[in-house]
């Protein structure tokens, strides 16, 4: 009945390949390539009683396949829960889609290839766990079933036990592990699915296999049409495009994902690197390289130069790890500098090659805020830059709270840029798109991106060299509230906060209240001893129509203007309260690698809305490069904010800040203390703050489902046992310690706190005193 949580967020960066095969072996799995394991971010959940082992697997691109000395008559059973699985075996490739039940023999002879993500149930029955059922002839073949009939009911029964893993009691989890058992004779004798290439009578599948391997001999002619094939096949193309149409594929797609598959091959391969992704993608049956990027990127999630420049970054540091076995080198220098060391990205301008080296003092930069210059709501690695920099420049950004048209006289009117940003009129809104969502409002009405995201983030920007696997250091040189540019307000400062929908207190409303939202106006006094901010006045929402006509009953779209005459004003609250100013950003994010839009609400490995009051003047913030140029965006100002920002916002204020950047080399930085860096690392003058979340990389935990499934599971106790791997980890890794002194200072000398409940993904940091360590240093 033991439950057996793997995250590899306990583990540095070396530790990670092991822990990972250990993983897979006690599935019956192992990495197709003896050599090779995942070394990026993965999380499994594993159950097991009497002989079945239940798991949910979460991970990058890999292959896999049976462990060598595995053995027994029940096959393993996985479930794909992503679309681009491919299976080889002897009779060929095979495209799996999502849904679809794989039995596999516990002998190799087959291996599964994960090019996007990994993501998966996996079931594994021993022999003595169904021992009470007939097993039937041993299974020699990979075997399909479709998700119908006796396929869908156990398919369905597989993925609810899946998704209860965790929750299961100790009397319940047996009785399920044991049906399941039970069930999987029954399953054996199925018939495989249509979409098993061996499906059929023999002579239909042999002319299968002969087709695949004709459009294999001619993947470089890329005007190859059904009608070419069927002709030196000697069949018809009507035949042709039935038998494709019975693998559940088609013959037009069966072609693009070989292509794919063998443009993404020859760009991970060193012997490869004197031809041009151009040269590549022609080769493979590609005539338009516009056309092939965009269907890469779609297939595979990133342009085809970053994925070539991640995999020379992965072999130089393979190489490096075996003592230089295997490619040379001298020509894995000579890899690395391909023109894919550039940043792959620049869809506003190419930046000058020569500008790498040609500053060597820092330079000061400054980004205003106005509607061509932010992002509304979302992170991209698809944004253009609005800026590039060098590492040691400096950088002054402008940023605005995406509630200034709480009170638009004081926050917005008169002030040219946030008029800009805010201008929203029957004919125009300057800034459509505000959120990650459908730009089509098709599924709230609310609007473009129907705010799911809701941040204004002033950027991005690029700096020069960045590439993934380097680190990122921001250090908040200044702060400065941004004051009111109405002349009846001239001078003064002026936030607002909203006790909202999303609030932790929402359901907590005392019996006699009904559950509203209330919006509170605070005015930021610059009190040398002490600044200060005192509420103006409040009131509770109402419901309000934006320029374009649609209702809005509750706070549900960023940037609706309030009307004043629609509320009603309250001017006594929190008399004589005057609350201590912690001016910070919400928000600093690099962009995320995985997907085009990313809803800001949600933080993680990327940094994001982390919503930690300690990222104020002179602090730093240390956080993991993902894409090339990194794309840094600042939004999200906060005047004041408690731990837990329990009831949806903080003191939400405009402010411009002064960063300084300075950009750390992978290879460069053993022994510091982002050495191993794979999550937002805070240092000030006395602490480390380590940024523990619910789920550390949740776009890659949950793959498409990631950016609504995030918001359904996050919990405190997730983001508490983030937050401890991480500080053991760290603790390990970077001081030295052994994990029982590890766990023994954490408990006595580690300060645990809630960061926030209210941002999808739930934070929990862990604060390390830097006097712990004094001595040490000494």
């Amino acid at each position: 009945m033991s439950l057996r949580p793997y995250s590899s967020e306990s583990y540095c960066e070396g530790e990670r390949p092991e822990a990972w095969r250990d993983v897979l072996a006690s599935l019956g799995l192992q990495p197709a390539a003896a050599a090779t394991s995942h070394a990026g971010h993965a999380t499994a959940v594993r159950r097991s009683s009497e002989g079945v082992t239940l798991a949910t697997l979460s991970a990058g691109p890999q292959a896999v396949t049976a462990q060598a000395e595995a053995h027994g008559d029940h096959p393993l059973v996985l479930l794909p829960l992503e679309d681009g699985l491919s299976l080889k075996t002897a009779a060929g490739h095979q495209i799996i889609a999502a849904g679809h039940l794989l039995l596999l023999p516990r002998a190799s002879g087959w291996s599964l290839s994960f090019a996007r993500d990994f993501r998966a149930v996996v079931l594994s029955v021993s022999c003595d766990a169904a021992r009470s059922r007939t097993v039937g002839p041993r299974l020699t073949e990979v075997q399909q079933i479709a998700p119908s009939g006796f396929g869908d009911m156990f398919i369905r029964m597989l993925e609810s036990a899946a998704g209860h893993l965790e929750t299961l009691s100790d009397a319940e989890w047996p009785a399920a592990a044991q049906g399941l058992a039970d069930l999987m004779p029954a399953l054996m004798r199925q018939a495989p699915a249509t979409s098993d290439l061996n499906a059929g009578s023999a002579s239909k599948a042999a002319t299968l296999q002969r087709l695949c391997q004709a459009i294999e001999r001619r993947l470089d002619d890329p005007d190859l049409t059904p009608a070419k094939v069927a002709a030196a096949e000697g069949i018809s193309e009507r035949y042709l495009q039935k038998l494709f149409g019975g693998t559940g594929s088609s013959f037009t797609h069966y072609l693009r994902e070989r292509r794919l598959q063998r443009t993404c091959a020859d760009l991970a391969n060193p012997a490869e690197a004197h031809h041009s992704i151009s040269e590549i993608a022609f080769r493979a049956g590609f005539n338009d390289s516009a056309h092939f990027s965009r269907a890469f990127r779609h297939r595979f999630g990133v342009s085809p130069r970053e994925y070539r420049q991640a995999e020379a970054e992965r072999h130089a540091a393979t190489a490096a790890a075996t003592a230089q076995r295997g490619w040379p080198q001298q020509a894995l220098v000579q890899l690395r500098n391909q023109p894919a060391r550039t940043a792959a990205r620049r869809p506003a301008a190419e930046f000058p090659a020569s500008d790498f080296c040609a500053e060597t003092t820092p330079q000061h930069h400054h980004l205003t805020a106005d509607a061509s210059r932010v992002h509304w709501g979302y992170f991209s690695r698809s944004l253009p830059p609005q800026i590039e920099i060098a590492s040691g420049d400096t950088i002054t950004i402008e940023t605005l709270t995406q509630h200034a048209s709480d009170d638009p006289e004081r926050m917005i009117s008169g002030d040219a840029g946030a008029e800009s940003v805010f201008h929203w009129t029957h004919d125009q809104k300057n800034v459509d798109r505000r959120g990650a969502g459908p730009l089509d409002a098709s599924i709230y009405g609310r609007g473009a991106g129907e705010g799911f995201g809701v941040h204004i983030c002033t950027g991005p920007v690029a700096v020069k060299d960045a590439q993934p696997g380097d680190v990122l250091e921001i250090r908040i040189l200044d702060i400065v509230p941004r004051a009111s540019r109405n002349p009846d307000f001239k001078g003064r400062v002026f936030g607002s906060s909203v006790a909202a929908w999303w609030g932790y207190h929402y359901k907590e409303f005392l019996a006699e209240q009904h559950a509203h939202e209330a919006v509170t106006i605070y005015e930021i006094f610059a009190d040398e001893a002490a600044p200060y901010a005192r509420a103006a006045y409040s009131y509770r929402w109402a419901p309000q129509v934006d320029p374009f006509g649609t209702v809005h009953a509750t706070y549900d779209y960023p940037g609706v203007p309030v009307q004043p005459s629609s509320v009603r004003r309250r001017h006594d609250v929190l008399d004589g309260v005057r609350i201590p100013l912690r001016p910070h950003f919400g928000v600093i994010a690099l962009a995320p690698r995985e997907v085009d839009f990313v809803d800001s609400v949600p933080p993680a490995y990327f940094g994001g809305n982390l919503d930690n009051w300690r990222l104020g003047k002179g602090s730093t913030i240390y956080l993991p490069v993902s894409v090339p140029g990194a794309l840094l965006s600042v939004g999200d100002p906060h005047a004041a904010q408690g731990d837990g920002e329990l009831g949806g916002t903080a003191i939400e204020c405009s402010m411009t800040g002064t960063f300084e950047v300075i950009l750390h080399k992978k290879g460069e930085f053993a022994d510091k203390p982002f050495a191993d860096l794979t999550y937002p690392l805070i240092e000030t003058a006395t602490d480390w703050v380590l940024m523990g979340f619910s789920h550390p990389n949740y776009l890659a935990e949950f793959g498409a489902k990631g950016q609504s499934e995030v918001y359904a599971t996050s919990s405190l106790d997730l983001a508490m046992k983030d937050a401890f791997r991480k500080m053991r980890r760290f603790l390990m890794s970077i001081k030295g310690l052994t994990e029982d002194e590890a766990i023994a200072l954490m408990s006595v000398a580690v300060d645990f706190g809630v960061t926030q409940v209210v941002d999808g993904n739930w934070g929990v940091h862990a604060i390390l005193s830097k006097q712990v360590f004094a001595d040490a240093r000494a």
